[in-house]
């Protein structure tokens, strides 16, 4: 799978997780250098916290696209820092 975001490939892997329609990349496949932290966090019933990264590829932000649950509830320890995407980046394989 890969996530492509303003033309550029910023996350591949074999290995990702299907959950809820959002494909989950495992951190190590992300291109870093296109991942700025947030301060943005949201809250899952059952999956628990997730922060936020901003995505910045070729001067073309996408404020708090990406994120990613750090430490999970035990329902979703799978996803573990797991990074899943959406507003705009298309996710395909």
């Amino acid at each position: 799978m890969k996530a492509i975001w303003n033309d550029t490939v910023i996350a591949e892997s074999d290995a990702t997780i299907l959950i809820e329609g959002n494909h989950y990349f495992p951190f190590d496949s992300i291109n870093t250098q296109f991942f700025h932290k947030s301060t943005h966090t949201s809250t899952c019933g059952w999956k628990g916290l997730a922060s936020y990264y901003t995505v910045n590829v070729n001067g073309k932000e996408n404020t708090n696209a990406a994120w990613v649950y750090q430490t999970p509830k035990e329902a979703a320890v799978e996803i573990k820092e797991y990074v899943a995407f959406w507003q705009g980046i298309t996710v395909t394989d």
